[in-house]
């Protein structure tokens, strides 16, 4: 079947489905916005809260639907799931959302669907791996919201603490979306300026402190849940840019979850790389500079990953 490249679907409408439904209203990537739930009540009760707000928005048809509206749909986006309690990290998560996610793939799979899965459902690399082996899509049309949103954290913390725009600082969070992640000093900068030479220039920012940084970026997530009981503002900002790369073709670089085939010396795991992303979803999987300490925290939260899906009957 032909896809409707203005036609979404949202699958789960808990805080995080209902934030990311908002977004793309505000942003107008699409004409077309099917919302789907096992609450069908639910699904329908936002549908309504949303389409309240079309006269101050862009046009769009936000409805509650069933799989049979996913078929022709350009993008889909998982966020169906248990949530992530506090005490919890997103690997305690694994066995119940994989068997969320199979059911719900089974669903698509039977309508033919041939557009993009994005996978936001925690844990998001094991998921997005999971998704491609019970897909059966090609690899390049099913990617997860990986770490863009970390790395948006950590823009906006070092930008707080050098003073300077976060949109002008080029750094990246890799590897898993959750507590192995790492961080990659070796290649930030600043508007082309090397990360360390710009500290210096600004003065009070060292080495001891940017670890404290990244782990504030680490455990944010656990600090935001005990103060507020979830996490969905930002990775519904997260998840909009995504969108829009893959809508108007951006060609731009994310860190979002792909599944691996050699990059890095691994294979059979997905985790979150700087990726090229365009219409077609994932274009290219880039292999960036990374010093030794890096190789090997990537390494270790491969290691993690992949003992996560092999404890999977995928």
């Amino acid at each position: 079947m032909t896809t409707d490249p203005r036609k979404a679907a949202i699958i789960g409408c808990g805080a995080v489905g209902a934030s990311i439904a908002f977004r793309f209203l505000q942003q107008g990537l699409f004409s077309k916005l099917v919302l789907v739930d096992v609450n069908r009540a639910k699904a329908e009760g936002e549908a309504m809260d949303l389409s309240d707000g079309l006269p101050y928005g862009s046009a769009m048809e936000i409805s509650a639907g069933g799989y049979d509206d996913l078929a022709d749909c350009f993008l889909v986006v998982i966020t169906a799931g248990a949530n992530q309690k506090p005490g919890e990290t997103r690997l305690d998560l694994i066995g119940k959302n994989t068997a969320i996610l199979k059911s719900i793939l089974t669903e698509i799979n039977a309508r033919g669907f041939q557009g993009i899965l994005l996978i936001v459902s925690n844990p998001v690399d094991v998921l997005t791996y999971a998704a491609w082996k019970l897909s059966g899509c090609p690899r390049g049309r099913v990617i997860g919201s990986g770490t863009v949103l970390d790395t948006a954290r950590l823009k906006q913390l070092l930008g707080e603490e050098l003073a300077v725009d976060s949109r002008n600082i080029h750094a990246f969070i890799i590897g898993e979306h959750g507590d192995s992640e790492l961080a990659v000093w070796s290649g930030a900068n600043v508007s082309g300026i090397d990360l360390d030479q710009f500290c210096q220039l600004r003065g009070g920012v060292d080495n001891c402190h940017l670890d404290q940084l990244y782990r504030r970026v680490r455990d944010s997530a656990y600090e935001i849940i005990r103060r507020k009981g979830a996490t969905y503002y930002g990775i519904a900002m997260a998840v909009g840019r995504i969108a829009q790369c893959l809508v108007r073709d951006e060609h731009s670089v994310l860190p979002v979850s792909v599944v691996l085939e050699g990059q890095y010396g691994l294979e059979g795991l997905a985790l979150s790389i700087p990726s090229v992303v365009g219409r077609n979803g994932l274009e290219e999987v880039l292999e960036i500079p990374l010093n030794g300490e890096e190789r090997q925290a990537l390494e270790d939260s491969a290691r993690q990953m992949k003992e996560a899906i092999e404890s999977l009957d995928l």
